[in-house]
């Protein structure tokens, strides 16, 4: 099975163009997934991209995606800009915007070329930020509500963690911290993540607020742990530092991987932009 390595700020993923390996759904994906993504037996990577026919009659290619540990998730930031780097690069579609089904509907996706013609940059409309307790989706016999509609609290070795929670396309939850160093990810990432109180687990995000146009991020995703950068949960954070007043709507998100830029428009939709590039190409043996 061909493939092609590409991340989006080191948010790297295995991609496989359906189009061309039209039998890969057959296969035991979150196997597969899980297998690849090994970092020191398979090719490494924090999961598995296809890139499908679409089932929506009015979008040029389908994404599904996985992660690390085999499971499937319903959408990835800088997956979908990778994604469709793909598409435009093998010729599936050239069409300007993309449009790209995914788990929470068809995606619309901007972009720019460089002098070879090939996609670099993406601008993607991540729809409209979800707070409601139910659509995170929360369980609110061990979520605590505050004065602000987005801000819980939970009890972690009876001390409270005080969280926005947003879904941006995936579960998120967002503790702001005053300095990032203090932060032991590898340690609260995880029992975050598994919190009684996030029904389908969630991705967790740190966030120091330095300006009112630029934030800074430590992620630990739902399924890969952590990771150089994260495209839903980039936008998640923008959003829950605007509703909760600390920054502006438009800002510039740096994360271990680079800057992502995010912007809440009037609308209510959020567009994030970035890089796509590719790593390199390969076969796997199934």
């Amino acid at each position: 099975m061909q493939f092609i390595k590409m991340h989006g700020l080191g948010n790297d993923y295995v991609y496989v163009n359906g189009f061309q390996e039209t039998d890969v759904e057959s296969r035991d994906l979150n196997q597969l997934a899980h297998a690849i993504a090994d970092r020191h037996r398979g090719v490494g990577s924090d999961g598995l991209i296809l890139a499908l026919p679409p089932a929506t009659a009015s979008a040029h290619a389908r994404m599904r995606m996985f992660n690390a540990d085999g499971s499937e998730g319903d959408m990835c930031g800088n997956g979908i800009r990778c994604l469709a780097k793909l598409v435009h690069d093998e010729g599936v579609s050239t069409a300007k915007p993309l449009l790209i089904e995914t788990g929470n509907g068809v995606l619309t996706v901007d972009y720019t070329t460089d002098t070879h013609g090939k996609l670099n940059t993406a601008t993607v409309d991540m729809g409209e930020p979800r707070f409601e307790p139910q659509a995170v989706p929360l369980n609110l016999d061990h979520a605590d509500p505050t004065d602000h509609p987005a801000t819980w609290t939970l009890d972690l070795d009876s001390q409270p963690i005080t969280f926005v929670a947003v879904n941006t396309g995936n579960p998120h939850a967002v503790v702001f911290v005053d300095d990032l160093t203090t932060v032991n990810l590898h340690h609260l990432g995880p029992r975050l993540e598994h919190h009684v109180a996030f029904a389908r687990r969630a991705n967790i995000h740190f966030a120091t607020v330095e300006a009112p146009d630029s934030l800074r991020v430590l992620h630990w995703e739902r399924g890969s742990g952590p990771t150089l950068a994260c495209g839903t949960g980039a936008t998640a954070v923008c959003v829950a530092a605007a509703a909760t007043g600390r920054s502006d709507r438009t800002v510039t998100t740096h994360l271990p991987g680079g800057p992502l830029r995010i912007e809440w428009r009037d609308n209510n939709h959020v567009f994030m932009t970035g890089p796509a590039e590719e790593s390199f190409r390969g076969i796997w043996p199934l």
